[in-house]
């Protein structure tokens, strides 16, 4: 009896070994089976290449250079492309793109992606111009009721994105999009790396509209508030949103995106958003903010108000501390750059007070303030202009010795008079006809030309 229990057990376990065998066998076919079927409707990594270089350059509009493209079915199927440049003055640039398709839609003969992986890229402002010229549509079509119910990529995953300006600051993000069916985003979050305070923003969608929470960390402070999109029958993309700035240090958001500030101080009031635009692109260049504003305690950085005003504009370095400041900022992208206005401003400390308008495009900028001193010195016109970099400050001589005379004259208010007064004056006697620049001055009569 034990003879025959043993052989019993020793063909039970033969038949158990035989079936995994014929099991791992069988498992080898399908295997081989599914390699064979995705070499065959996966072509060679040139034909890949010749391929996503044509569709690119239809698609952008401008010749699409490939350093290498490859794809890999382990340990997950994926499509490698890297060095990728676009044939332009200043080329965007993609150090290396990774793309992992679904592989169920793959068989299907279907282009869904799981997720997109990009490491490493430039991205010139001036470039994208020529970008919007040809793709434009491309986003709205995109955003129809044809597709809404597709997903044809499920997550973007950036690092080390370089934005360039049209001057040539450079700006890194990091960031990730999780997107909804027509490619609404879900989720978005775009990072400063490496900077602090935290520089951030997070867009969240709410349900199914297309509205988002938005929550923006910079400068130690926040700037939360809610954006909503709208697609019009005639295929225009309209943004409106608000924003609520809230003890948003200044100096320290401006530093954060590589640029010099202006002024130090925390700032707090509400932005107002608005653009429209036929794509993504157009909808970025007419972005429009206008944000009313408060400071309390700051400081006007590398410029000396006081010294300014009584060196007629010879000197002007230092600094100016402030008891308060308040106005309304306005920016509006173009085409050709951001123009900034500064309107309604208004300052005060314990040595004077100053209000007034600026306004900068292409790193020109064009001020006027009116300056009131303590000691006696009222509404003295300070003029700023020309390049960021060398700005030039004046002050009327006759609006300081209207000042003066209206002290002499009449004592207090008569001083803000004579002071305007001798403004007036002065841009009288020192204004031309516009002539173009490069063009001279018309000779006095009597001189030489």
């Amino acid at each position: 009896m034990q003879m025959a229990d043993g052989a019993t057990t020793a063909k039970g376990s033969m038949a158990r070994r035989q079936t995994w065998m014929v099991a791992a066998g069988g498992l080898a076919v399908l295997l081989g089976a599914v390699w064979l079927a995705l070499l065959w409707f996966i072509p060679s990594d040139e034909d890949l290449a010749a391929h996503a270089a044509g569709e690119l350059q239809a698609r952008l509009g401008v010749p699409v250079r490939l350093g290498a493209l490859h794809w890999r079915l382990l340990p997950v199927p994926a499509i490698v492309l890297e060095d990728v440049a676009t044939d332009q003055p200043q080329a965007i640039t993609v150090k290396k793109l990774t793309a992992y398709p679904d592989l169920l839609a793959l068989l299907q003969r279907r282009v869904i992606l799981d997720r997109v992986e990009l490491d490493g890229a430039v991205v010139p402002q001036l470039s994208l111009r020529v970008l919007d010229a040809t793709s434009r549509g491309a986003p709205v079509e995109a955003m129809t009721a044809v597709d809404a119910a597709a997903i044809p990529l499920a997550r973007f995953v950036f690092r080390d994105l370089t934005w360039l300006s049209r001057h040539g600051v450079a700006v890194v993000y990091d960031g990730e999009i999780d997107f909804d069916p027509g490619w609404r985003p879900r989720q978005a979050v775009l990072r400063r790396p490496g900077f602090t305070p935290a520089t951030d923003l997070t867009l969240t969608r709410q349900g199914q509209e297309d509205r988002w929470a938005t929550r923006i960390n910079v400068g130690g402070g926040t700037a939360h508030g809610e954006v909503q999109l709208q697609a019009r029958a005639d295929g225009r993309l309209v943004l409106a949103g608000q924003l609520r700035p809230s003890g948003v240090d200044v100096a320290s958001a401006v530093a954060a995106f590589n640029r010099k500030p202006v002024i130090a101080g925390k700032a707090t009031g509400n932005t107002v958003l608005s653009a429209q635009g036929d794509s993504l692109v157009g909808l970025a260049q007419s972005l429009h903010t206008k944000t009313v504003f408060t400071m309390g305690a700051s400081t006007l950085l590398r410029f000396d108000l006081d010294r300014a005003v009584r060196s007629l504009g010879k000197e002007h370095a230092g600094q100016t501390p402030l008891d308060a400041v308040s106005g309304q900022l306005d920016t509006q992208n173009t085409p050709r750059g951001m123009v900034t206005q500064f309107t309604g401003i208004k300052a005060s400390s314990g040595a004077l007070s100053a209000s007034g308008q600026a306004r900068l495009a292409n790193r020109q900028i064009e001020a006027e303030f009116a300056v009131d001193l303590v000691d006696g010195i009222v509404g003295v016109p300070l003029v700023l202009s020309g390049p960021v970099d060398k700005v030039a400050v004046s002050v009327p001589k006759g609006a300081v010795a209207g000042a003066v005379l209206g002290t002499a004259v009449l004592p207090g208010i008569g001083t803000a008079i004579g002071a305007r007064l001798g403004a007036t004056l002065g841009r009288i006697f020192n204004s031309g006809p516009d002539r173009q620049p490069g063009t001279p001055a018309p000779a006095t009569p009597g001189t030489a030309p």
